[in-house]
């Protein structure tokens, strides 16, 4: 290891998963770059080497060393972006629709991170400059509420917190047909599709998943949802809600086509946060959605 490389010790809960696959999934980054990772032996399970396609075990310690990027790989960029609260500790940010999170491989601009390093002047050294200050993350086309650490400790605190299931997340969710139950929860394990790589899928063996969700109206085709996190799998609520036949609209992975609704993107916002801060004080963050979502409810609630 060398000076500016960054360790991250992971323990394998559940196993028979690719290493690629799992690692990919736990640092949220993608294949590729943990194949890359692989190849020049800079990840290591229970201290040894091993190929991409290794199947990991319960139990399995994986150590993944990053090495610091070039500080001409990831630049600030002046792309608009909503702070809703920050101290010296941490930032929340409403992230919006359509805006990738963080950089990847061949794609290293106009990303939330890139955004990050322009509006806030004390991220250098979080999380690497892949992911400077980034503690959870929204898919592309999810909107909302995010928060972002300002320092080392506020990163491993606020990790912490996600871990042990001590941040509330809260997301509102748009999907087709009438939900009957006015509360409800879907626990089902998610797991990468058998047949198609990059989607999620209910599948056996997958990894524990639980969403609460709480009718907020009622329309003639669609339904208005509050969704609550309790783990936070890659694409939960989308993958949760699409397998009990009230996917959400305007998802292109996982919703129906030729929605009557018109919406552009997948009306999906987090609107949101409670969690401690790391000065004992609970905060609590929401945002309403933006005004596409707002839109579609509309049209929704007239189609009634």
């Amino acid at each position: 290891m060398t000076r500016g490389d960054l360790e991250h010790r992971l323990v394998v809960g559940e196993g028979l998963e690719r290493l690629d696959v799992w690692v990919a999934q736990q640092m949220d980054i993608s294949r590729s770059q943990v194949k890359q990772l692989v190849d020049g032996g800079l990840v290591l399970v229970n201290g040894g080497k091993v190929k991409a396609g290794y199947r990991l075990k319960a139990g399995d310690e994986v150590l993944v060393t990053i090495p610091p990027l070039q500080e001409t790989a990831v630049r600030p960029e002046n792309i608009p972006l909503e702070i809703i609260y920050q101290d010296a500790h941490l930032a929340i940010v409403n992230k919006p629709k359509g805006l990738v999170v963080h950089p990847a491989a061949g794609n290293w601009e106009g990303t939330l991170v890139n955004a990050l390093l322009y509006h806030l002047d004390d991220l250098a050294g979080i999380g690497g400059k892949l992911r400077p200050g980034i503690v959870h993350r929204l898919d592309k086309d999810t909107s909302g509420l995010m928060i972002v650490a300002k320092h080392d400790e506020a990163h491993r605190y606020l990790a912490g917190q996600l871990k042990q299931r001590r941040i509330h997340r809260h997301y509102i969710a748009l999907v087709h047909g009438q939900v009957k139950h006015d509360k409800g929860t879907i626990e089902a394990p998610i797991g990468r599709h058998p047949k198609d790589r990059k989607r999620m899928a209910v599948v056996e063996g997958g990894r524990p998943a639980v969403t609460h969700f709480t009718v907020e109206e009622r329309f003639h085709r669609h339904t208005l949802l509050e969704c609550r996190l309790e783990t936070g799998r890659t694409h939960q609520i989308r993958v949760h809600l699409s397998a009990v036949n009230h996917p959400i609209v305007g998802d292109q992975v996982y919703g129906r086509r030729g929605d009557e609704l018109g919406a552009t993107s997948q009306m999906l916002h987090a609107y949101y946060l409670g969690f401690y801060h790391l000065d004992g004080r609970w905060l609590e963050f929401q945002q309403g959605p933006p005004q596409e979502f707002q839109e579609t409810v509309e049209k929704a609630r007239l189609l009634s």
